[in-house]
C-alpha cells in the first residue's frame, strides 16, 4: 500500500506570520490536527494542535483570562512550527510510514511532490486504519 492511497488529500496551509488565533479558528472549525505551513507553495513546517496547546495560555476562554492570556494568540506560526519536518513522496509505502511514526516523536508525515509541495498528509491513524481489525469472539 502506497501513501497516495492512505493520505489525506484535503490539507490545510498556512504562512510564517499567520497567527496562533488564525490556527486555533482552523482546528476548531476543521476539526484536523495538524497544519502545513508554507512559503511560495513549499512546505517549510507543521504545527500540530498540541504545539497550539503548550503555546496558549491555559485561560484563555475562561473568567480568569487576562489581556496577557489573549496576547498569547497573537504569538506566529513561526514561533512555535515544526520546522524541516519528515516528509514521503505518494509513492513511498507504508512500511516507510511506520519506520518514521516509530523512530521519531512525530503525528503526522506530510506527504509532498518532488517540488516540495505538499500533496497530502498521512497520520499514525491513517496507518492503523489500513489494517484491517479482526472480532474478538469472546
Amino acid at each position: 500500500m502506497k501513501m497516495a492511497d492512505l493520505m489525506t488529500t484535503r490539507v490545510v496551509t498556512i504562512g510564517f506570520d499567520d497567527s496562533l488565533e488564525t490556527v486555533r479558528e482552523i482546528f476548531e472549525q476543521t476539526g484536523f490536527h495538524h497544519v502545513l505551513v508554507v512559503e511560495d507553495r513549499k512546505l517549510q513546517g507543521v504545527v500540530s494542535d498540541r504545539d497550539l496547546l503548550r503555546a496558549l495560555s491555559p485561560f484563555i476562554d475562561s473568567v480568569v483570562e487576562t489581556k496577557r492570556d489573549l496576547g498569547t494568540l497573537s504569538k506566529r506560526v513561526h514561533q512555535i512550527m515544526s520546522r524541516k519536518p519528515f516528509t514521503l513522496g505518494a509513492d513511498a509505502g507504508i512500511a516507510d510510514a511506520i519506520q518514521l511514526f516509530l523512530k521519531n516523536s512525530i503525528s503526522c508525515i506530510p506527504i509532498v511532490n518532488d517540488e516540495f509541495i505538499p500533496v497530502g498528509i498521512v497520520s499514525w491513524r491513517d496507518i492503523l486504519r489500513s489494517f484491517p481489525v479482526q472480532q474478538s469472539t469472546e
